[in-house]
C-alpha cells in the first residue's frame, strides 16, 4: 500500500517545513491549519521556525498511548529533541485511513482482500481499536521522519558547502563536525529540496529514541487537569442534557412522561421526546438528571425484552444448529472416539464500564453542526450525526476528544446522534451526558459464549485431537451493520454465503500444535445489543481454551507448564514466555493447594503468559494475591506504555473474572452503578509484574493482550487451591 512515490513534499519559503507520507493516491490533501511561522506541507509533521515539532496523530487517545508511541516513531527517525515534539489530532482523511482495525472489527474469517483494504483507505475509514495503531503506522510513520531528516540534511548540506551524506540528525540540530543547525532555521529551506529515490532509515542504536521509556506527553495535562475532554467544552448559550431510553431488546416506543414533573425542577429549560427516548435540558447536568427522574418515562416494547434465561438459552439452540468451520487439521471425527474429554465452558456479557460514560457536545449554527466528542471513529461519528439530522455529512464538522477509557465503546454514536437532534431541536449549543445507569443499560456489551470443548488423549498423556464449538453472537457483522448501515462492501459482503465471524472466533484457535483440530462458530441471535470489548472475543474464547488445556493436562497426570509447551516447539517466543513467567513466579507445578494457575495467549503478533495466584476468601469470593505476566511483543517503542498497557489489561481482565455478572430481567439491567459491578479498587488489586522479553521482532499489538490470559490464570489458580473447576466467567459469583 505504501510506496516511496507516495512521499508529498511541498513548501513555502521562510515559514516552516511539513512533512506528509501519502497512503494512496498523490491527490489526497490535508489542512493542518498551520500558525505564524509555521507552513504545512502535508499531512504527518511540521517544524516551526521556532524549532516546535508538531506531529499529526490519526488514532484516537484513550489512555493507551498513542499519542506519545507514534510521535515517538517520527521524532526518534528524524533524530529530533524530544522536548520539542507536540502533538494533534490529525483530521479526517484517506491519509490516515486504518483498514488493518477495519479487518479485525469488521472482516469475516474470509482473508481480506486488496479491494476491501482499499475501500477502507477510500473511505477515510479512520478507526482505534484491535491493538493496530502502531502495527499500522509504524512504516509511514519512519519513512515521513526519514524524508524529513533528508531534506533538513541537503539544506544544512548546500549551506555549509558539502555533502548530505557527510550530515547526520541528532537533538533536533543537523550536525557536520562541530558545525550545528537548529530544524527551525534550516526548515524553509529544507521544503525546496528534492527527495532521493530511495529514502535511508536510520541504523545503530546511538542516539536513537526507540527504545526508551520517554515521558508521555499527555501526562502532564491529565495530571493537572488542563486536559481537555468532551464534558469540559464551553459554549456560549449552551445547555446540559440528560437521557433516558428504552429497555434493552425489541423496539420500544416512548408512550408517557410526566412533562409538568420535570418542569417543576429549577433549572430545566425544555423536555425533548424521540420515539425512542426522551431528554431533558437545564443549565446544569444535575438538574437535567433529576428531570429525567421527575418524567418517569415508560415504553411500549414490540419484541423479546433481553433476559438470561433468553440468552442462555439462544446460546445453548446455536450449539444444536449448523456451525461455520473456522479451521480443521486432520479428520478430527475419526479421532474423537472412544475416551473423549468434554467440557462446556460459559462467559457472560463484559461490560465497558470506562469512567467517561458516552458525552457529545453538539451545536447547530449556520447551517452546520460542530460536534466535541469522544470517538475513536471520526468518520462513522459524522456519518452518523449527518443521518440523525438529515444533512450532508460535509455539513458536520468533527472536533475529536480525548478519551475517558473507553475499553471500546466510543466506537459507538448514540450519543452523537442524539446530542445532534438535541442542538437542532433546542437551537443552542448543548451537551449530553448519559447517566451511569444508561451507560450500563445500553452498553453494546462484550458478546457471551458458550464452548462446547471436547478432545481425546493418547495413551502416552498427549493431545491427538480436538474440538471446539462456540456459540455466539456474529459481532463482527453487528458491528458493521451498526455502524457503517450503508457501506457497500459491507452490503456485499452480507449477500455472500454464510461464513464464520471473524471477530467472534479471534482466538478461538489454541496456538498448540494439535495433530487434529477443528473449531467451529455457531452464530447466536440473542436480545442484546454486543459490540467491540477491550480483550476482544479472545477473552472469552482463551478462557476456554486454557482452562481446557488445564483440565487436560491433569487427566493426562502432566505438569500444567510442561504440557503446554510441550505443544510449543513451533512457538519458541510463546513457551519463552511460560518458563518466564513461571520462573519469575515461583511456579510450583501446579501441585493441589497451591492455589497457583497458568495461562498463555498470542493475538495481534504479540504473546503473553501469566501465572496467577489465587483463592476464595470468607465470603466465597476470589481473591487474587498476585499476578505475574511475561511479555513478547517485538520492538517496544515505549517500553514503559507497554508495561502501562498491560498492567492495565489485566486489571481490566480481573474486573471481568471476578466482579458482578450482568442479568438482564425484562430489559433490566441488575446493576445500574459502579459500586455494583464489583470492580477491583486499590484495596483488591494484587501485586502484579510484567516482564518484558527483549526481542527484534516487528512490534505487536499490546492493549488487547493483557486481558486475555488473566480470566484462565485465575481458574486454573482456583482449580489448584480448592480442588474445584469453576467453568463460568465472572468466576465465583454468587
Amino acid at each position: 500500500m505504501i510506496t516511496r512515490r507516495s512521499l508529498l513534499v511541498t513548501g513555502g519559503a521562510g515559514l516552516g517545513l511539513a512533512v506528509a507520507w501519502a497512503v494512496w493516491p498523490r491527490s489526497y490533501v490535508v489542512d493542518l491549519a498551520p500558525a505564524a511561522h509555521e507552513t504545512q506541507l502535508g499531512a504527518w509533521l511540521k517544524i516551526a521556525e521556532s524549532g516546535q515539532i508538531t506531529i499529526a496523530v490519526p488514532q484516537a487517545e484513550h489512555g493507551q498511548g498513542v499519542y506519545t508511541t507514534l510521535p515517538q516513531i517520527v521524532a526518534d527517525e528524524l533524530g529530533a529533541d524530544w522536548r520539542t515534539i507536540g502533538v494533534e489530532a490529525a483530521l479526517l482523511s484517506p491519509l490516515y485511513a486504518n483498514p488493518l482495525a477495519a479487518d479485525v472489527l469488521f472482516g469475516s474469517t474470509r482473508a481480506p482482500t486488496a479491494g476491501a483494504r482499499e475501500h477502507w483507505v477510500r473511505s477515510a475509514m479512520m478507526l482505534t481499536g484491535g491493538s493496530t495503531s502502531v502495527r499500522m503506522f509504524e512504516g509511514t510513520l519512519r519513512q515521513a521522519g526519514a524524508a524529513a531528516r533528508v531534506l533538513l540534511a541537503k539544506a544544512a548540506a548546500a549551506r555549509w558547502g558539502i555533502e548530505p551524506e557527510a550530515c547526520e540528525t541528532r537533538d533536533g540540530f543537523v550536525i557536520s563536525g562541530n558545525r550545528r543547525l537548529r530544524f527551525g532555521d534550516l526548515a524553509a529551506a529544507a521544503a525546496g529540496q528534492e527527495l532521493p529515490a530511495e529514502l535511508p532509515l536510520r541504523i545503530g542504536d546511538e542516539g536513537r529514541l526507540s527504545g526508551q521509556p520517554l515521558p508521555r506527553l499527555d501526562a502532564p495535562a491529565k495530571v493537572d487537569g488542563s486536559a481537555n475532554y468532551a464534558a469540559d467544552v464551553r459554549l456560549p448559550d449552551m445547555v446540559f442534557a440528560s437521557i433516558a431510553q428504552g429497555p434493552v431488546g425489541g423496539t420500544s416506543r416512548l408512550v408517557r412522561a410526566d412533562k409538568a414533573a420535570a418542569d417543576r425542577v429549577r433549572g430545566v429549560v425544555g423536555v425533548i421526546e424521540n420515539p425512542r427516548w426522551i431528554a431533558a435540558a437545564a443549565n446544569n447536568w444535575w438538574a437535567a438528571n433529576r428531570a429525567i427522574a421527575a418524567l418517569a418515562p415508560r415504553f411500549e416494547t414490540r419484541g423479546r425484552l433481553a433476559d438470561d434465561a433468553a440468552v442462555a438459552g439462544a446460546l445453548d439452540a446455536a450449539l444444536g444448529g449448523e456451525g461455520h468451520r473456522v479451521a480443521e487439521i486432520g479428520d478430527v471425527a475419526a479421532v474423537l472416539r472412544g475416551d473423549v474429554m468434554h467440557a462446556d465452558y460459559t462467559i457472560g456479557l463484559g461490560i465497558h464500564a470506562a469512567l467517561e460514560t458516552p458525552t457529545a457536545t453538539a451545536w447547530w449554527h449556520a447551517d452546520r453542526l460542530e460536534l466535541w466528542i469522544p470517538t475513536q471513529a471520526p468518520g462513522l461519528a459524522r456519518a452518523a450525526a449527518a443521518r440523525a439530522i438529515g444533512v450532508s455529512e460535509r455539513a458536520v464538522t468533527i472536533h475529536p476528544m480525548l478519551v475517558g477509557g473507553s475499553f471500546g465503546q466510543a466506537l459507538e454514536h448514540d450519543a452523537v446522534e442524539q446530542a445532534a437532534i438535541l442542538a437542532v431541536s433546542l437551537r443552542r449549543p448543548v451537551q449530553l451526558t448519559w447517566s451511569r445507569r444508561e451507560a450500563i443499560l445500553h452498553d453494546r456489551f462484550g458478546a457471551p459464549v458458550k464452548a462446547r470443548m471436547a478432545a481425546r488423549l493418547s495413551t502416552d498423556g498427549r493431545i491427538i485431537g480436538w474440538h471446539a464449538k462456540l456459540a455466539t453472537p456474529a459481532t463482527g457483522a453487528a458491528l458493521a451493520a451498526r455502524l457503517m448501515p450503508s457501506d457497500p462492501l459491507i452490503g456485499a459482503e452480507r449477500l455472500l454465503p454464510a461464513a464464520a465471524d471473524g471477530y467472534a472466533m479471534s482466538g478461538a484457535v489454541p496456538p498448540y500444535r494439535l495433530a487434529a483440530l477443528a473449531i467451529d462458530h455457531h452464530p447466536a441471535a440473542i436480545d442484546v445489543p454486543v459490540g467491540h470489548l477491550r480483550g476482544q472475543a479472545d477473552r472469552a474464547n482463551a478462557f476456554a481454551t486454557e482452562c481446557f488445556i488445564d483440565e487436560l493436562a491433569h487427566r493426562a497426570g502432566a505438569e500444567p507448564m510442561s504440557f503446554r509447551i510441550g505443544m510449543l516447539g513451533h512457538d519458541a517466543a510463546l513457551a519463552r514466555c511460560l518458563t518466564t513467567a513461571a520462573s519469575l513466579g515461583g511456579w510450583d507445578g501446579g501441585r493441589a493447594g497451591s492455589g497457583q494457575g497458568l495461562a498463555c495467549h498470542a493475538m495481534a503478533g504479540s504473546r503473553i503468559a501469566v501465572l496467577a495466584e489465587a483463592q476464595f476468601d470468607g465470603a466465597g469470593r476470589p481473591r487474587v494475591d498476585r499476578i505475574v505476566a511475561a511479555v513478547d511483543c517485538g520492538r517496544a517503542i515505549n517500553p514503559d506504555i507497554v508495561r502501562q498497557q498491560i498492567e492495565g489489561g489485566i486489571v481490566l481482565g480481573l474486573g471481568l473474572a471476578t466482579g458482578a455478572g450482568l442479568q438482564f430481567t425484562d430489559g433490566i439491567a441488575g446493576v445500574r452503578s459502579l459500586g455494583e459491578l464489583r470492580l477491583p479498587r486499590l484495596a483488591d488489586t494484587p501485586e502484579i509484574t510484567v516482564e518484558l522479553i527483549p526481542s527484534g521482532a516487528d512490534p505487536g499489538g499490546v492493549s488487547d493482550l493483557g486481558v486475555c490470559a488473566v480470566a484462565p490464570a485465575i481458574a486454573n489458580a482456583l482449580a489448584a487451591a480448592t480442588g474445584n473447576r469453576l467453568r463460568s466467567l465472572p468466576l465465583g459469583n454468587p
